[in-house]
């Protein structure tokens, strides 16, 4: 595994030099066994790379990996974009079995994260929060981000959206039995993970009308 954690990590974070590698080692098996499709193999890969390298380094580390936590040590914003925002260079340290530390280094772009998502989640510099790696090759690390302490009150924060939304609608009209029954199911999906007293009240208010 440690030898495939490696090979992860330099796909997610060399996409050039493994695009111009593939082509070298397919180009070579092309030539030597006269099958120029092969050249189709090295382009698909290379393009699986770019969209979903550091998704499937982020699954395997997940799977395979040893928890510990990480910190953040350096945050600098480069001048690329991506969707409009700026990519930010990371280093970071990891805490090994043995209680040492190694550093390592990720991106915006090449940073693994879990669960997988549409959206690039970095916790703050300074800040320890959980991650996964193979033993022998801490450098190559998965976040964890909802397991983190920023990442759990961005998790409640959007929990709550449905129930703030209902409850601006209940109460333009109260008397809105769609609009009861809607806040009344949010404040109940709410309430199967969060522990809310006036949440609750708010619910056993709702189930007299």
């Amino acid at each position: 595994m440690v030898f495939i954690s490696k090979i992860l990590f330099f796909m997610s974070h060399h996409g050039f030099l493994t695009v111009v590698i593939l082509f070298i080692i397919f180009g070579a098996l092309s030539a030597l066994t006269k099958k120029w499709g092969l050249l189709a193999v090295a382009f698909i890969l290379s393009i699986g790379n770019v969209i979903a390298g550091q998704f499937l380094n982020a699954w395997v580390l997940n799977k395979y990996g040893t928890e510990s936590t990480a910190v953040i040590t350096s945050d600098v914003e480069t001048s690329s974009t991506l969707n409009e925002q700026r990519i930010h260079d990371y280093e970071a340290i990891v805490k090994k079995q043995d209680g040492n530390y190694v550093t390592t280094f990720f991106s915006t772009t090449t940073a693994a994260i879990y669960p997988i998502e549409n959206a690039v989640r970095i916790p703050q510099k300074e800040k320890r929060f959980p991650v996964k790696f193979i033993s022998g090759y801490e450098k190559n690390i998965v976040i964890l981000y909802n397991r983190s302490d920023e990442g759990k009150r961005v998790l409640k924060y959007e929990k709550r959206m449905p129930v703030e939304k209902a409850r601006i609608q209940y109460e333009a009209d109260p008397q809105n039995q769609e609009f009861i029954r809607e806040y009344r199911d949010a404040l109940t999906n709410y309430l199967k993970e969060y522990d809310d007293p006036e949440y609750s009240a708010k619910l056993r208010q709702l189930g007299s009308q």
